[in-house]
């Protein structure tokens, strides 16, 4: 065969010579490309850094898989289905009863399951609770919060049934009990606080989650301390973050209220203490967490958000208690820089102005005690209109220098705010000497007075003025007297006009058939001032410097030819003479006088008090809008515990609510005030009462909160649908086990509660009763179990 030729091209071509020839170098030098290079080192560092940040989320998530395979639930949304995660490795689905068996088999309690969505089918928080002891009531603890997915991967034997996965476990423990009795909220102990309920917060919240708060109640003398927990179920993640430690002292429970000038809510924590409003405020924040995106940030004044002295005086002022001036002074500053505050300076002016308003309130309010008067207006800063009150009626002085003794510290802590602001201010510097003149050894007021800059003969004068009427008033209850006067009694208006000799009218003696005054000495006139009245008070109860003594006194011995010395020592008139008169209007509103106790007058077990006074708001030809009280200053505490809503107990402590109402609607029908028809269920009462103040207080001694139910004639109008009858509201007191231990609805009955107090040397609530004669006080007896 013949040989294949392989075509190409013939050696001695040009176009072969020129490819086999090495071809010159040249001698210039090219530019290097420094840009492309850096770029290309950019490229490749940020390469490296995102597979290092990769590796790392790839092992958090390999580590969750291994011990908490539930956590990771939330990957799932950005998987196909084919490649989801099993977000429970451990344990298979379970119908909601077999889960409340498992629980009940570990010894566990489940608690009422509360929707996540809107179908509540498909995700619910389950609270887990455990029984503990020793414990008398409220024994139920809340120890775990679960949270259960819909599982969409199984095929159900049944229709019917539903299977759910556990998403994720939160153990829950309370706040420690320094947290919630101390003021130092920095001390630590190993004693935690139970748990025991747990409720969504309703209506707007912020956020895309669910909001729960977690509460408890620790019973105290004169009320409860409410605490507990803040948790956010964050659906992105599908987890449970708890975020807030709170208490309020007032026992209220957190909500959500618009305070700043934006659309989202803040939480609010109401830590008001009778006339001092303080509220803790929290804004819902996002933060760079991806675990835990929300936090609650409190809006606090301590930080100023603007670098200008007014500003920090303002800020000053505020934390001091003067929020109104605080308010006033944030106001000028931003109408004259006629700028928009940053959002943590308007965030500190809102809460700057929250409050004022609360002050604002009361300051406004008409009271009828003068002392109560100038304690609101010192409080909004009303420092020369508390003035006038004080300089109006000797009897105002008084009363307000109890007020300026009890007072802790607050009101001063005011005057010295007032005045680093503004040390010429007169009128501060008047309340500052008024309160040091109470407070402290005889001198120091006029000496700290003094020392003050700028200090003007004339305001001196003036100051000076005020202290000399601070003391003529103690001059007057220094006579000789080793304990205060302590007197609880019926007032009623009286005249003493001559009766046995026609032609002497004077107002020196009674009617002769009456047993004979004492006045506190023979020389001592019995004579009333222009616009005064004669009130007599029959005294209920009085301490004698030792103990109480109660109607009738047949233990009083006053020895054979006694003088009014004796009654003036065993009353303690000597130290104060003055007695407060308090009578009500049909809706509750209270009006008050004052009367100083001229004589005494004793026989056979019964102590009148004489004394004068002007007349009571309301009175009118020998009559009043209701019996009036007399006691005197030291005789009592009043005990005003927070007054919630029945609604309101009923989400702290459900289980009571259940027990109370078929008592209350019993005892209701029992009186007469409704018909004897069939009872409703208890959800149909909760909901016909559901806005009834109730108050939580001890009065027992047992270290277990009584349920104080207060019901108006409104309020049983608005159950029987008939024309409202004006009459005073009254009073229902429950035990924690739903037995009544007091009632004013007795047929026939006209006994009411008037107020709870506490007497002057006894650490034991009373119950102060208008009876159909007088007033009594009524003590919890432990042993005959009852208030006698």
């Amino acid at each position: 065969m013949g040989k294949w030729l392989r075509k190409g091209t013939p050696k001695n071509s040009k176009l072969h010579q020129s490819a086999g020839a090495i071809a010159p170098v040249s001698q210039t030098p090219q530019p290097q490309n420094h840009r492309g290079n850096w770029l290309f080192s950019t490229v490749a560092i940020a390469i490296l850094l995102g597979s290092a940040g990769s590796i790392v989320f790839i092992a958090w998530l390999s580590i969750l898989f291994i011990f908490h395979p539930e956590q990771i639930g939330w990957v799932n949304k950005m998987l196909p289905e084919w490649a989801q995660i099993p977000i429970d490795n451990s344990q298979k689905p379970q119908t909601l009863p077999q889960i409340q068996l498992s629980l009940s088999q570990q010894k566990q309690i489940p608690g009422e399951i509360l929707p996540l969505e809107n179908n509540g089918d498909n995700s619910f928080l389950l609270p887990v609770f455990q029984e503990r002891s020793p414990c008398e009531s409220d024994c139920r603890m809340l120890v775990e919060l679960r949270l259960y997915q819909r599982a969409t991967d199984l095929v159900s034997p049944s229709p019917t049934e539903k299977f759910y996965h556990l998403v994720t476990q939160l153990p829950v423990t309370g706040p420690d009990e320094s947290f919630v009795l101390a003021d130092d909220e920095d001390s630590q102990t190993s004693t935690a606080l139970p748990l025991t309920t747990v409720q969504r917060f309703e209506g707007k919240t912020p956020a895309s989650g669910v909001w729960f708060y977690l509460s408890h109640q620790l019973p105290q003398d004169t009320g409860a301390i409410a605490y507990g927990n803040i948790v956010y179920y964050n659906r992105e993640r599908r987890q449970l973050q708890p975020l807030l430690f709170w208490k309020s002292l007032s026992g209220q429970l957190p909500k959500w209220q618009q305070i700043t000038g934006n659309s989202i809510k803040e939480l609010v924590i109401d830590q008001t203490v009778g006339f001092e409003p303080q509220l803790q405020i929290y804004q819902a924040k996002a933060v760079k967490s991806y675990l835990n995106p929300i936090q609650l940030e409190e809006i606090s004044l301590k930080s100023p958000a603007i670098k200008d002295s007014v500003y920090e005086n303002a800020l000053f002022l505020a934390e001091n208690g003067l929020w109104t001036p605080a308010f006033e002074w944030l106001k000028s500053l931003q109408k004259q820089r006629q700028q928009v505050f940053s959002s943590t300076a308007q965030a500190q002016l809102d809460l700057i102005r929250f409050h004022s308003q609360l002050t604002k309130i009361q300051a406004d309010k008409i009271w009828a005690s003068p002392g109560q008067q100038v304690l609101a207006d010192l409080i909004d800063g009303r420092w020369q209109k508390a003035l006038q009150v004080w300089e109006a009626s000797p009897q105002n002085v008084s009363e307000i220098t109890s007020i300026l003794k009890a007072d802790q510290g607050r009101l001063w802590k005011r005057t010295q705010a007032a005045l680093r602001v503004n040390p010429n201010r007169v009128e501060v510097q008047a309340w500052a000497t008024l309160i040091l003149a109470v407070q402290k050894p005889e001198g120091e007021a006029n000496a700290w007075l003094q020392s003050q800059p700028n200090l003007t003969p004339d305001t001196l004068s003036y100051i000076q003025g005020l202290l000399a009427r601070l003391d003529n008033q103690v001059a007057k209850s220094q006579i000789s007297s080793s304990h205060p006067s302590r007197i609880i009694g019926t007032v009623q208006a009286i005249s003493l006009k001559q009766e046995c000799d026609k032609e002497d009218q004077k107002l020196i003696q009674p009617p002769c058939d009456h047993p004979k005054w004492f006045k506190s000495h023979p020389e001592a006139e019995l004579k009333l001032a222009e616009d005064e009245i004669w009130y007599q008070i029959e005294v209920s109860a009085f301490n004698d410097g030792d103990r109480w003594l109660n109607y009738p006194f047949t233990n009083l011995h006053p020895p054979k030819n006694t003088s009014g010395k004796f009654f003036w020592e065993v009353l303690g008139i000597n130290a104060d003479p003055v007695m407060q008169i308090v009578t009500w209007l049909p809706h509750g509103e209270q009006q008050t006088t004052t009367g100083t106790i001229k004589a005494v007058q004793f026989q056979a077990g019964v102590l009148r008090l004489l004394a004068s006074g002007a007349a009571i708001p309301g009175y009118k030809n020998d009559t009043f809008p209701s019996r009036p009280l007399g006691l005197t200053n030291a005789a009592l505490e009043w005990v005003q515990p927070s007054a919630i809503a029945l609604k309101e107990l009923a989400q702290q402590n459900p289980q009571l609510v259940k027990v109370i109402l078929p008592k209350v609607w019993q005892s209701l029908q029992q009186s007469g005030e409704i018909p004897a028809s069939a009872v409703p269920d208890w959800q149909q009462m909760q909901q016909q009462m559901s806005d009834w103040p109730v108050q939580v207080i001890d009065l027992t001694n047992n270290s277990q909160p009584e349920i104080v139910l207060t019901i108006s004639a409104e309020a049983i109008a608005s159950l029987t649908q008939t024309t409202l009858s004006l009459s005073r509201p009254r009073t229902l007191i429950l035990s924690e086990n739903g037995n009544i231990l007091y009632t004013d609805f007795q047929p026939n009955s006209q006994q009411a509660l008037t107020a709870i107090a506490k007497l002057a040397n006894d650490q034991s609530l009373t119950l102060l009763v208008e009876t159909a004669n007088n007033y009594s006080l009524q003590r919890w007896s432990e042993r005959n179990q009852r208030f006698e």
